[in-house]
């Protein structure tokens, strides 16, 4: 048995026409119920213990989630239609939207990766001595605790430990913390009168599950708010203290723990031959997640808070996004976008949001206007990570604009940068950001919003970020004759090499990270394949003449597929054998410095070497009488007949 929808029209608060949810998004739909929540709860029960069932109410979706529970059978899907089509001054044009909605919350979605997290309860307190103190002895009962005393302040109990010194570093996050402490004292127990402590020391090392900051000064951590097991207050503030005391022992167990981001080591562009190239998601990172380990980065995955930044940034897509992967997002942008058009929309609208924008979304639907019948709501766990590659792909799945709406918490710098680079290549007519906290300036923003006419012919596109990217750009941009330009540290581009300067030496091709760059190994010659291009720039970085400039830009011809010669010359014929080795005029240009010059080559015999093969300047050094391969004369073999010879000259 197929997905069964049970529809509710809230009341007769709102208008839905279930024939035409069915048809468009090829689902059963129930009759429409009126109060499925309260007096037609039982109407829930039978389709429960039937089959897979999406109920199209989440505001009450306790109530169906305890009836399930009850029955024993599976936990039910939900899908607002409610607050995101149904309450909208549009609502009665609402059907294409609700059917897409519909659609979505239909659609199998992967499950992230994820690995256990054990904390055993260890916990590790750092304060001034009389409120660390305080919290410790009240946390004692459930967790072993130790308390690290910032003043001079003594303990009255020792029914947990504590040392003095300074925190040097934190690393790791919850079930994993390593501390490194200076000036470290431990506590003497024995004696009478006050505690004694040993001498100061540092370099002193600890673990724990998780970290109780009470100095109220700077953060021990990086983004403390996004480390888990972390967990700070403001020592002045005894509500705060207390909620922290209450969620450190919340923190005792085994916890799942999000894989947020894969990455693929080899693609990675960081650097080579100790040269360093793309930093760009170290740059980014909020947390201190990333870090350089040698030619690639390293990523902790129980530090790495999921923002997806990283992500997004990447230019060679060695860090992609598993939460959702964006096949599986790019899967819902399409369903959405054709199933609006099937059920007879026009010209959607994506508005991407986290759960803040979710709850701006119920307002404005309970209290406002609602949000327009064309904007379809997309809903995401974070909103950072959403780049360049999905804002195009949005549009040529056939959105007529995409919009990005902001919360307070997001982390804005990465989609700067993608929204930026989206804009270079697909015009800035049907792409934003939405910086609004206000639900009614929201709803006023989408109604008074212009709408520019949508891709006539939606494409579908696949793969990575980069081949997403390229997919959909030549789609949006049909007519392109020339190399679209784009913004500086754009991962997308073409080198421009000054021949006169360019030695062809090749170090370029030796580190070049995606293999743009590649010889020909029958001739001196330089090629480039401006498609596999980074702009890492460590090609330009390792270039010993400067000889190299990057050119950001987007060629979507064909041609960018293909190598391109960028340098070349005639090789040089060995005077001797007439073989083709190195550069002509490179060997010219050397002649020219050292014949006559230069003591190793002061002769003309001497010099002539330099315009020989490999095999031939062996040779020729062989033979010379200053060959620097020779020893001396090899001793002569003593025969019998000497041996007798010898005997008789005596």
């Amino acid at each position: 048995m197929g997905t069964r929808l049970l529809l509710c029209d809230c009341a007769g608060t709102q208008t839905i026409d279930a024939e035409k949810l069915s048809s468009a998004c090829d689902v059963a739909c129930s009759r429409i119920h009126t109060a499925l929540c309260t007096k037609e709860l039982e109407s829930v029960a039978q389709p429960l213990q039937e089959g897979k069932v999406v109920i199209a109410c989440t505001q009450e979706q306790d109530v169906f989630l305890a009836l399930a529970d009850e029955l024993g059978v599976e936990v039910p899907g939900f899908v607002d239609l409610r607050d995101r089509a149904g309450w909208s001054e549009q609502g009665q044009d609402a059907a294409p939207k609700m059917a897409a909605l519909a659609a979505e919350a239909v659609l199998p979605q992967p499950i992230t990766p994820s690995v256990d997290v054990v904390s055993e309860g260890t916990c590790f307190i750092v304060g001034p001595g009389a409120l660390s103190f305080e919290v410790a002895e009240r946390l004692s009962d459930q967790l072993a605790v130790t308390v690290l005393a910032t003043d001079d302040m003594d303990p009255m109990s020792r029914s947990f430990d504590v040392v003095r010194g300074r925190v040097r570093t934190v690393k790791g996050a919850l079930g994993g913390f390593s501390i490194k402490l200076d000036a470290l004292q431990q506590l003497e127990p024995g004696g009478r009168g006050a505690f004694g402590w040993t001498e100061p020391r540092d370099g002193a090392n600890s673990s724990c599950d998780m970290v109780v900051d009470l100095t109220g000064g700077t953060p021990l951590v990086q983004a403390p708010a996004k480390r888990e097991g972390y967990l700070r207050a403001d020592p002045k503030d005894a509500v705060a203290v207390e909620r922290l005391a209450f969620e450190a022992m919340q923190l005792v167990g085994t916890f799942e723990k999000p894989l947020y981001v894969r990455l693929e080591e080899s693609l990675c562009a960081h650097s080579r031959a100790e040269q360093v190239g793309c930093t760009n998601c170290l740059d980014i990172c909020p947390t201190g997640a990333i870090t350089p380990a040698g030619e690639h980065v390293a990523i902790d995955p129980m530090v790495c808070a999921g923002c997806g930044e990283c992500a997004a940034v990447c230019p060679s897509t060695a860090i992609t996004y598993e939460d959702p992967p964006v096949s599986a997002l790019l899967s819902r942008m399409h369903i959405l976008s054709r199933t609006y058009r099937r059920a007879g929309g026009q010209a959607p609208r994506l508005l991407v949001h986290d759960a803040h924008g979710a709850e701006m979304i119920r307002l404005s639907a309970r209290f406002g206007r609602g949000i327009p019948a064309d904007v379809i709501p997309l809903e995401l766990n974070v909103i950072s990570g959403f780049g360049h590659a999905e804002m195009l792909a949005a549009l040529a799945h056939g959105f007529a604009r995409v919009d990005v709406l902001l919360a307070p918490t997001t982390e804005r710098d990465a989609l700067d940068r993608e929204l930026a680079l989206a804009q270079a290549i697909a015009g800035t007519a049907g792409l934003a950001q939405i910086d609004e906290a206000d639900p009614d300036a929201l709803s006023d923003l989408l109604y008074a919003q212009d709408v520019p006419p949508p891709l006539a012919d939606p494409v579908l596109p696949l793969g990575n970020r980069r081949q997403i990217t390229r997919l959909a750009a030549q789609a949006l941009n049909p007519q392109a004759a020339a190399p679209l330009p784009l913004p500086e540290n754009a991962p997308y581009g073409a080198i421009a090499v000054d021949t006169d300067a360019c030695t062809l030496c090749l170090s370029c091709v030796s580190l070049c990270p995606s293999g743009a760059l590649a010889d020909n190994p029958d001739m001196p010659q330089l090629n480039f394949q401006q498609d596999a291009c980074l702009q890492c720039g460590l090609c330009r970085t390792i270039c010993p003449e400067n000889a190299i400039t990057l050119v950001p830009q987007l060629d979507l011809s064909d041609a960018a597929l293909s190598q391109d010669v960028l340098n070349e010359e005639d090789p040089f014929a060995c005077v001797e054998c007439g073989a083709l080795f190195g550069v002509k005029s490179t060997v010219e240009r050397i002649m020219e410095k050292l014949s006559g010059t230069h003591p190793m080559f002061a002769t003309s015999e001497q010099a002539r070497m330099i315009q020989m093969c490999d095999n031939c300047r062996v040779n020729a050094q062989f033979q010379h009488k200053d060959n620097p391969f020779q020893s001396n004369p090899k001793p002569k073999v003593v025969t019998t007949e000497d041996y007798f010879s010898k005997r008789k000259d005596h």
